[in-house]
């Protein structure tokens, strides 16, 4: 399996299993909500159910984030290595290897690091749209392109 291919396929794991977990939640909720029975503390139980609601909502926004976020990767997976730094990049550079796809924190292929980092993360911000060689500051630090693929 290629660099490139198993950076996307721990990026894939990592949204599905996160995507897994919120569609579980959600489940548990709707459950205890569909379970909660009308007390004789009417302004408590409704109380109660707006709760479960808001919570309902607010893992429904977070699904819908982690989606985006499986199209973004969909585009990433189709993209052609470029000259140039852009989305589905594999960066090396001096300080550390970014992977310029969906925000995942750490990756870990054949004994390398990579940072899997999104467009708008200020790293990405830099480096977006430069080639081999140039060379960025960022907190201070120089960050020379070693390598694009």
């Amino acid at each position: 399996m290629s660099e490139r291919a198993a950076l996307i396929q721990q990026c894939d794991e990592y949204l599905q299993h996160r995507i897994q977990r919120l569609k579980k939640s959600i489940q548990a909720i709707e459950s205890d909500l569909e379970g909660e029975t009308k007390s004789s503390a009417g302004d408590k139980y409704e109380t109660s159910r707006e709760m479960m609601n808001a919570e309902i909502n607010k893992l429904q926004q977070q699904l819908q984030e982690f989606r985006k976020l499986e199209e973004v990767l969909a585009v990433v997976s189709q993209r052609k290595v470029s000259e140039n730094v852009e989305l589905g990049s594999i960066v090396k550079t001096n300080l550390a290897n970014y992977f310029l796809a969906i925000p995942v924190g750490e990756l870990k292929v054949q004994n390398e690091s990579y940072y899997g980092i999104g467009i708008n993360s200020p790293i990405a911000k830099l480096i977006l749209g430069k080639r081999e060689g140039d060379k960025v500051f960022f907190q201070q630090k120089e960050i020379k392109i070693e390598s694009i693929k």
